[in-house]
């Protein structure tokens, strides 16, 4: 996809979360959808394969949804690791439907961050529609 279609359809998405804000801000707009409806469709404008149309086995695939990180003496799991072919772990982002404050509450940075930081990764993300949040 070229950059100018990528931005395109990055505009696309603002301009319709713009347009239903009230709707999306909503707390019946649950993560979810805020995912299938704007997230999913941000990091495939971005050029990752979100969906695994290449059918890759699971250690070739771009992304995971749900991958499982041990923080403490549980299992977690972030919303989506982005990662290399092979494996290897770029970074965790993990999504917030729109309703929920990210840039004041506490929690949603601290899930976040605890997340990376178990993972040994530089740099953790929030992501609620078009707000992102970098850690």
């Amino acid at each position: 996809m070229s950059k100018e279609l990528s931005y395109r359809k990055i505009a696309e998405l603002v301009e319709c979360f713009e347009d239903q804000f009230a709707s999306y801000k909503n707390g019946e707009y649950n993560e979810t959808l805020t995912c299938r409806d704007f997230i999913d469709s941000f990091f495939k404008a971005l050029g990752w394969d979100v969906d695994n149309e290449n059918g890759n086995a699971e250690c070739y695939r771009e992304v995971i949804h749900e991958d499982k990180v041990r923080v403490g003496s549980a299992t977690k799991a972030p919303d989506y690791s982005f990662r290399l072919s092979g494996g290897k772990r770029l970074f965790f982002v993990e999504a917030k439907k729109p309703s929920v404050d990210v840039k004041n509450e506490i929690q949603p940075a601290f899930q976040v961050r605890r997340y990376g930081w178990s993972a040994k990764l530089p740099v953790s993300i929030i992501l609620h529609s078009p707000t992102i949040q970098l850690f």
